[in-house]
């Protein structure tokens, strides 16, 4: 993800169990079939919007597509060169990820993503749940953006909504300390403080960073969260 966290929240997490339903929930699948869609909902735009912005700051349609899959074909020593030449900071480590496909065409990048639905690499970790949030949040990035919605699947939601409670890589510790988060079309809550809530999609939008998103939430808890976005 784009976001380096400035500061870690300390103390417990109060996380509500994830609902029965979707307990045992074949993340790896979960993950594969999320690139699929969105490899299909890429398909369907025209050239000219490949190049528009997205909610994801400063990248565009084309380059949120290649960043998806941009790690899954490093291995250890690459990746660790790529971190030393951006020192450290997410931002430039993505930038050189990126580097590499910006000479491809809308059609390069949509071949390499259907060729990539399995996630590979870094992008797996964590039984595919970094892929996952990814995914989820990117291809909101994208839909957003467009102006053209969709209903995301429950358990995609609540999975990716786990992970970047606490993923290092998103800042969800940092901008959700103090608040309860709960989510009011799926089965999630977590945190402990003043609650802020509103549909899974809005909450993970805003707990990934991403501007504007924060005012379809509400609660006591709203401005609190919505302060920490506008923070960076």
């Amino acid at each position: 993800m784009r976001e380096v966290i400035r500061s870690q929240a300390r103390g417990p997490r109060v996380v509500q169990p994830a609902p029965a339903s979707l307990r045992g929930v074949d993340i790896r699948r979960v993950a594969r079939d999320e690139r699929a869609d969105f490899a299909a909902f890429l398909a369907t735009l025209p050239p000219p919007q490949w190049q528009a912005a997205t909610l994801c700051a400063g990248w565009r349609v084309r380059d949120v597509a290649a960043h998806v899959i941009s790690y899954d074909e490093l291995g250890l020593r690459e990746l660790l060169g790529y971190a030393a030449r951006g020192r450290f900071w997410s931002s430039r480590i993505n930038a050189i990820a990126l580097a590499r496909f910006q000479a491809l065409t809308p059609e390069e990048l949509l071949a390499l993503l259907m060729a990539r639905l399995e996630p590979r690499g870094l992008p797996a970790a964590l039984g595919c749940r970094v892929a996952l949030v990814e995914c989820v949040i990117h291809h909101q990035d994208v839909r957003r953006a467009l102006g053209q919605p969709r209903t995301v699947p429950p358990e995609r939601l609540v999975t990716a909504l786990r992970w970047a409670m606490i993923g290092p890589d998103i800042g969800g510790l940092w901008r959700t300390r103090g608040v309860r988060v709960v989510a009011t079309d799926v089965g999630f809550a977590a945190g402990a403080g003043p609650v802020v809530h509103g549909p899974a999609e809005a909450l993970l939008m805003t707990i990934a960073g991403r501007r504007g998103v924060a005012r379809e939430l509400s609660g006591p808890g709203q401005q609190k969260l919505a302060s920490r976005v506008d923070l960076g």
